[in-house]
């Protein structure tokens, strides 16, 4: 199996210049995965939401097997891994976005994080990301929230939209526990893949939630592909379970999805 080393766009080694228009204008969307062993757990919603995202940015198809095939390229031949997968146009002018209709595929390979993860603690902040339904590579926002909730003590932020309702971490989904079901938030969020996948295994009912309701949650968790199921410990001055055994549970119908091959 062939391997990536450092990066490649449409398969092969990425010149310093062709990423130029991705640094200046941050335009452009982007899946990140988790590779074990050469499986992917939601492959097809990964290649999903690139050929979605390319349309809504580019209005332009990206064919998914094109993309599989480019991924398999970075996949180890053994272990884990996070490949991420970027689809700019190198052509994007900052003058003329408009302009920007040939999308081209980014692939990254980096080592995979360490699972499961350490419990966090977040902080609630007044943040909505543009286009909420899309994995858009514009992080600026959602990093200077991270930035100044860590430096608060925090280990993240948790966005509160306008209308009050809590949405999403910067880079994961969140969900609570109430006593009697899961429940994740209603507002207008990324429909990550992890999210997704726990819907379908584990039973669960959406539900608007707010910053004073979470004093009547029993435990809270974050999602996302690098790392499965993260266990929030703390929200605001809100101390959480994080020992609670329906985070196993959660956990387990998790890694109890079969993952794809690449």
């Amino acid at each position: 199996m062939a391997t990536v080393t450092g990066s490649e766009l449409d398969g092969r080694p990425v010149a310093p210049e062709e990423l130029q228009a991705l640094a200046l204008t941050n335009y452009g969307s982007f899946t990140t995965m988790r590779v074990e062993d050469g499986l992917v757990r939601g492959l097809g919603l990964h290649l999903e939401r690139v050929r979605r995202d390319a349309r809504v940015l580019f209005g332009a198809d990206v064919e998914t097997s094109r993309v599989k095939e480019l991924v398999r390229r970075a996949v180890p031949e053994r272990g884990a891994a996070t490949i991420r997968v970027t689809v700019f146009d190198p052509a994007t002018d900052l003058a003329a976005p408009d302009r920007a209709s040939d999308p081209r595929v980014l692939v990254t390979r980096r080592d995979a994080a360490a699972v499961p993860s350490p419990p966090m603690s977040v902080k609630t902040v007044a943040y909505e990301r543009d286009l909420p339904e899309v994995k858009g590579v514009g992080l600026f926002g959602a990093l200077r929230h991270r930035r100044a909730a860590r430096l608060d003590g925090y280990d993240d932020a948790l966005f509160v939209d306008a209308s009050g309702a809590v949405g999403e971490g910067g880079t994961w989904n969140v969900g609570f526990f109430d006593g009697h079901d899961v429940i994740w938030p209603d507002a207008r969020v990324l429909p990550g893949v992890t999210m997704l996948l726990l819907q379908r295994a584990h039973p669960h009912r959406i539900a608007r939630v707010t910053p004073a309701d979470l004093r009547g949650m029993r435990a809270a968790f974050a999602t996302n592909a690098a790392v499965g199921v993260r266990v929030l410990r703390r929200v605001d001055g809100v101390e959480l379970d994080a020992d609670h055994p329906v985070l196993d549970r959660l956990r387990n119908a998790y890694t109890g999805i079969a993952g794809e091959a690449v």
